[in-house]
């Protein structure tokens, strides 16, 4: 038991393969996907209108960077982790402190990711 049930993800990523495979491994953790989303203008709009629990965001939105979205999210109080294949290096300094999961990632790399953003502790039966 992942003890992910019920929590609401924001997934805002523009590769729809990529999309489908974070969907697929929320959903086997329990997570419910609120939208998934590829571009910035539409992720802004979900991250400040719809009851999220947690955002998976890719920094590289077809040329444009999602921290608009990260920092609506901030504001909101929602955590949030970024998924890159850039690394935390490309992170502004205000978002540094921020998770950071590398593509490409494993089902246990984001569960365990999903655990930090969200304050839990570790499954002791993992």
């Amino acid at each position: 038991m992942s003890g992910f049930g019920g929590i609401k993800v924001l997934i805002v990523e523009d590769e729809g393969f990529v999309a489908l495979l974070i969907e697929n491994m929320l959903q086997d953790l329990g997570c419910e996907i609120v939208a998934s989303v590829a571009g910035l203008k539409e992720a802004s709009t979900v991250a400040a209108a719809e009851e999220i629990d947690l955002a998976v965001l890719d920094i590289n939105l077809g040329g444009e960077r999602s921290f608009p979205v990260a920092e609506v999210l901030r504001e909101r109080g929602v955590p949030f982790l970024f998924s890159t294949g850039y690394g935390s290096a490309g992170l502004p300094a205000e978002f540094s402190g921020c998770q950071v999961l590398g593509k490409p990632f494993s089902a246990k790399a984001l569960e365990e990711a999903l655990r930090r953003a969200l304050g839990c502790h570790p499954d002791p039966t993992a």
